[in-house]
């Protein structure tokens, strides 16, 4: 393999504008891209943007160059703009294929040495002035369009299995519609009454653990709407948002841009595991969990919330528009067999998502053979 600087794999496209109208259609922020996932599935603003923006082309890759941890990569899909805390990147074909470039920069390889070169502490950003210079190892050209054609493939079936995954989500939703909602003879009742809101802080943690396992926004694959991990710090080092601590089988809801549904359950059992005050805590004691899912992941539910929303580049709800939401009193024994449907229903999932596990595996491990 040769060794190049990023400045000879990479042309990082500076060209700006100051949106008007029409560009609110076509343009995507940071909050747009998965961490992940190639694949843009939202876009736009409700108003124009403010501020100049990057302009960016179809096939363009998109790069957070802001909070750069959080793995956001993505292909524009169209002509439009993008965040200027991002990087619009195009290949330099005589060093890297057009097909085998978006993999190469999503990969762990790239982001990892990325990352080690991000500056600031609160939102740490990366120049490109200390990105341009970094070397990376690349294999030949005939050997990188022999990878992108095995790598997309494996994407492309990867892909398939998450659209089982969410077409079983939303068979899931219209359960819970058909069940409960259009109904409509049930008495109504605030989720307030169905959680417990005692939930400790960081502080109550006192001295029994030396380091928390923090969850925040990026610790959520909106897609598949789980917690994919956590970033453990002492508690000197936790920041200042890290404080509500879980417990195993909280639903946690973002109160950040409604609209993207980023809602998950915490699966961890140890006691260091600690929220952001971005989430609104969910804690079924009067209900079962799996019918306040059904609640917070309806469209019913977010559209109500987008509608409460406050702020333009980030809209938000207060724990209590979450909280004071009515939802209908539903005796224990018919949420009961709605939960045996969604407890089925998962084990279609589990077994799909096993199979997307292997898959992401071997595509991690091709990359990681064939880089660095």
């Amino acid at each position: 393999m040769a060794k190049y600087r990023f400045e000879q794999i990479a042309i990082n496209s500076t060209e700006k504008k100051k949106p008007v109208e029409a560009d609110r259609f076509t343009y995507l922020g940071l909050e747009h891209l998965d961490s992940g996932s190639l694949k843009v599935t939202r876009f736009g603003s409700d108003v124009a943007p403010i501020g100049e923006k990057l302009v960016m082309h179809k096939g363009d890759v998109l790069f957070g160059k802001r909070r750069a941890y959080q793995k956001k990569v993505a292909i524009a899909p169209f002509d439009g703009i993008f965040s200027a805390h991002g990087m619009v990147l195009r290949p330099k074909e005589d060093v890297i294929d057009p097909d085998f470039f978006p993999l190469f920069i999503s990969s762990d390889y790239f982001l990892d040495a990325a990352i080690k070169i991000s500056v600031g502490s609160l939102s740490p950003t990366i120049n490109w002035r200390d990105l341009k210079i970094l070397e990376f190892d690349l294999p030949d050209l005939e050997t990188q369009r022999k990878l992108a054609a095995v790598l997309w493939s494996i994407i492309d079936t990867m892909e398939s299995y998450k659209k089982l995954i969410s077409a079983t989500d939303e068979l899931v939703k219209s359960q819970f519609m058909e069940q409960f909602i259009m109904q409509g003879s049930y008495s109504m009742v605030p989720i307030n009454s169905l959680v417990d809101r005692r939930i400790q802080k960081k502080r109550d943690l006192g001295e029994r653990y030396e380091h928390i396992r923090y969850i925040d926004i990026s610790s959520i694959d909106n897609e598949l709407k789980k917690v994919t991990g956590y970033v453990e710090y002492t508690m000197d080092e936790a920041p200042s948002r890290a404080q509500q601590v879980l417990e195993k089988g909280d639903i946690l809801v973002s109160t950040v841009r409604p609209n993207l549904q980023n809602i998950a359950v915490n699966p961890y059992s140890e006691g260091n595991v600690v929220a952001s005050t971005g989430f609104c805590v969910l804690r079924c004691t009067k209900c079962l969990p799996e019918y306040i899912w059904g609640v917070v992941t309806s469209e019913t539910f977010t559209k109500a919330m987008c509608e409460q929303a406050s702020g333009i580049s980030y809209p938000a709800v207060r724990d209590n528009d979450i909280l004071q939401y009515l939802v209908p009193d539903i005796p224990l024994g018919l949420q009961e067999q709605f939960a045996a449907f969604v407890r089925q229903s998962d084990k279609s999932k589990f077994e799909l998502e096993q199979a997307l596990a292997e898959l992401t595996a071997t595509y991690k491990r091709i990359i990681s053979e064939n880089l660095g």
